[in-house]
């Protein structure tokens, strides 16, 4: 079986050490986010998801959530209402929510390594919880101040939990092709209907009333993407003064039957005249959306960063106590019968690359977390508006890319137990197979890399890259002459160079041809993740050195700065080329000849 410990000292070091987070807080207003908050906030946390969510792991992947047919309603596996009470009662539910709604008004970043915790111990688990955070800040932006009075606290106290229904069994990504509807009723409210699929949380049994975030069409509603709205549907009716009523027209009508995360209820909703409110503007749906689908996609990218980081942690175990064969250069352990295969080559590549990925991950995932702050909290407009942008440019290359490398670091990890991975009973299997979703919804890989590509580059002039090129600058000018980070300034300066021009080339190319965009998207995104990796893990090692860290942590932090300046920062060599690949290698082929 997989366990899990929280990776206490290296979240420490890259909130504090890295990001000089307590400073940026303290800066911003949070007078009550201090070191030893934010300690207390990281030990509990780990104590929670260490003995309380870890054990249920795989219990959920084994006995997952059952659907009574006659009722609609779902029960979670064994354990999981229990912990879900112990989280409400922790006072974890509203941790970064404003005070005024019942939470305790800490920053977004400080609740992103509770996060991190949570999706590493169970992400099944994690997901029931995940998207009330979603409906919370989509009420804060656009919902009327009855509307935060009536749902957002209970939303933000844990009693209730939040969905957000999008996807239609005809229609995913391309949102202007939903059918669901709603119609206006004489007392304000709105009478929708329409069924929606892949519906995480949409039933369960945690608490009494669930608010599904719905988009939804107004008789008036023009064709496309800008006829979207977004209604609010309880699943028990709720009145403007808050008054409860009997149940809504709502039902989930089946589970889905999945690769992973069993203990996860995901969930086909049946929406037949259900009450529900306007969020918003009539038609300005997606608006709303899209600040909940944004602090999603930083959310989800988490949950490969947990993953990699349990995956690793085990692999590492079993790695340092599995004996098999003798070292190449002779016998490393001679009083034992074999040697550990640690001392392998491979077996070091494979956990050198997860370590790599999974702690200059978290220090990336966490900055994009900090720039929600800054970009809410900052005093100053300019400052704002550039880590908006910034934000909005590294959220798909967050996303997409630390799942990416979840995908990725859980197969290393089975790697390392050979067969032993592939049997259920080591819990590494499961752990793959949770992976996969994450690369999946909230926008799949392609749809990221399209979104950064299409949109923040191209359609925005490229503002959050203009941003993250000045801070790589500017962290290059400030350590030129800095020893300890001497050999990593001029490759990084060079990529940052290479980046810039790339995007040129594209922007170009795809005057003539906008199918260049797709066509790149994919390996622009991966590009511009290693780059970004590339720097953080610079900043990693100047921030060790300057740190009361032990000798041994910087050591640590150098040597693997160096494995993936040599190993892994070159897949970036393979990505140009690709891009520089000319169109008519993917458009050639007809699409009839795919099977001649």
């Amino acid at each position: 079986m997989s366990t899990y410990k929280a990776p206490l000292a290296d979240m420490r070091f890259a909130l504090f050490d890295v990001l000089d987070a307590e400073t940026q807080f303290q800066r911003m207003g949070f007078a009550d986010a201090s070191r030893d908050v934010l300690d207390a906030v990281l030990e509990e946390g780990a104590r929670f998801t260490e003995t309380v969510l870890a054990p249920l792991n795989r219990v959920g992947d084994e006995i997952g959530c059952s659907y009574d047919k006659a009722s609609g309603a779902v029960t979670t596996p064994p354990g999981f209402k229990q912990a879900y009470a112990q989280y409400v009662e922790g006072g974890w539910a509203g941790l970064v929510s404003p005070t005024e709604f019942g939470g305790q008004g800490l920053p977004h970043a400080a609740g992103v390594p509770l996060k991190e915790m949570i999706d590493a111990a169970n992400l099944a688990w994690g997901n029931f919880p995940l998207l009330s955070h979603g409906a919370t800040e989509a009420l804060l932006h656009h919902g009327e101040a009855w509307q935060q009075e009536v749902f957002l606290k209970p939303l933000v106290e844990g009693r209730w939990t939040g969905t957000m229904c999008l996807t239609e069994p005809h229609c995913g990504t391309d949102l202007g092709l939903l059918k669901t509807r709603a119609e206006p009723q004489d007392d304000g409210s709105y009478a929708v209907t329409g069924t929606k699929i892949f519906i995480t949380a949409g039933e369960h049994d945690f608490t009494d009333n669930i608010v599904h975030l719905v988009l939804a069409r107004l008789p008036d509603a023009p064709a496309g993407s800008k006829g979207i709205s977004l209604f609010l549907v309880p699943k028990v009716r709720v009145a403007r003064d808050g008054t409860l009523g009997g149940a809504n027209a709502v039902r989930c009508g089946a589970l889905e039957h999945k690769m992973g995360i069993h203990g996860s209820a995901t969930c086909v909703m049946n929406f037949d005249g259900a009450q529900g409110y306007l969020i918003g503007q009539p038609h300005k749906g997606l608006m709303a959306m899209f600040t909940m689908m944004n602090t999603a996609r930083l959310a989800v990218g988490l949950q490969g960063l947990g993953l990699s980081d349990r995956a690793l942690q085990n692999g590492l175990n079993y790695a340092r106590e599995r004996l098999q064969m003798r070292a190449l250069s002779g016998a490393k352990f001679p009083d034992k019968p074999a040697d550990p295969i640690i001392v392998h080559p491979d077996v070091r590549r494979m956990l050198l690359t997860c370590k790599a990925l999974v702690e200059g991950g978290r220090v990336m995932g966490y900055h994009g977390a900090l720039l929600v702050d800054v970009a809410h909290h900052a005093s100053d407009a300019a400052e704002r508006e550039r880590a908006d942008a910034l934000v909005g440019f590294m959220t798909p290359i967050v996303k997409a890319c630390l799942t990416e490398w979840g995908v990725e670091c859980t197969y290393h990890a089975l790697q390392c137990y050979g067969g032993h991975g592939y049997i259920a009973e080591h819990g590494m299997e499961q752990l793959a197979r949770d992976a996969r979703i994450t690369t999946l919804y909230e926008g799949t890989t392609g749809i990221q890399a399209l979104d950064l590509l299409g949109r923040k580059v191209m359609q925005q002039q490229g503002a959050g890259l203009r941003a993250m090129l000045e801070d790589i600058e500017t962290f290059c000018a400030a350590n030129a002459g800095n020893a300890a980070v001497a050999e990593f300034i001029g490759p990084l300066r060079e990529q940052a160079a290479q980046w810039q021009q790339l995007t040129m080339k594209i922007g170009q190319r795809a005057v003539a041809d906008a199918d260049e965009v797709g066509a790149a998207a994919y390996d622009y995104l991966m590009y511009s993740g290693y780059v970004a990796l590339a720097y953080w893990w610079a900043r990693s090692v100047a921030a060790a050195e300057a740190s009361a860290q032990t000798q041994a942590f910087k050591d640590g932090k150098r040597e693997t700065a160096r494995f993936y300046y040599a190993r892994i920062l070159p897949r970036t060599l393979a990505h140009a080329q690709a891009i520089a690949a000319p169109l008519s290698t993917l458009t050639a082929l007809d699409a009839d000849a795919f099977d001649a």
